[in-house]
């Protein structure tokens, strides 16, 4: 057996060593299944929520604080932060390092501008009345939205992971899986977002 040969055979049997009995990556399922199980989660706490939003205690009702201009923008903002990160995976898996950085500062932009905009949201409710320990729908709000903001927040600090390894040299148009996943987990929140502004500010509201 040639060197090339050799190589060759070390490089697939060390590929095996990542697949199930399915033939697909166990790190890829890994990471599927972890997603499945945040999929439980919120589904919890937005049936939390349905449950009762209509438990004020005499506070604030949801028409009465909620500002659906100022959430679509948030959303516009979430959503578009979803655009650049398409476009920072694409520079990364063709090898355009700077692209995929800049694409990447872009994407935790996005994100920290929504997550300011939670926080100027919440300050709000709290100055009109509505506060975690008003009332169950001050709770489940809070807990089901705030939430939410902590992944955006960690998606935000997987991005600047990914920024640092980029900077390293660490991804390569054949080896990027850990970029790949921060996009999953990054798309997973953003399309989390959607169903809460679908069902706790519009349908629900």
């Amino acid at each position: 057996m040639s060197t090339h040969e050799a190589a060759a055979a070390a490089s697939a049997a060390g590929h095996d060593e990542h697949q199930t009995s399915t033939g697909l990556d166990n790190t890829k399922m890994a990471m599927w299944a972890f997603l499945g199980s945040e999929c439980l989660f919120f589904g919890s706490l937005i049936s939390t929520y349905l449950l009762y939003r209509n438990r004020t205690n005499g506070g604030p009702i949801p028409s009465e604080i909620y500002d659906i201009p100022f959430t679509s923008v948030s959303s516009f903002v979430l959503l578009m932060s979803s655009l650049t990160m398409v476009l920072a995976l694409a520079a990364a898996q063709k090898g355009d390092q700077r692209g995929a950085r800049t694409w990447l500062l872009a994407t935790a932009f996005l994100g920290m501008t929504f997550i300011g905009g939670q926080i100027y949201e919440f300050t709000t409710f709290v100055e009109e009345g509505l506060a975690l320990s008003r009332s169950p729908f001050g709770s489940s709000f809070f807990v089901l939205t705030g939430f939410h903001g902590a992944h955006v927040l960690i998606g935000t600090i997987l991005l600047a992971i990914c920024l640092l390894r980029l900077m390293a040299g660490q991804f390569t148009p054949q080896k990027h899986f850990g970029f790949e996943a921060a996009a999953w987990y990054w798309h997973f929140v953003d399309v989390v977002w959607l169903f809460l502004f679908a069902f706790v500010y519009v349908a629900f509201g």
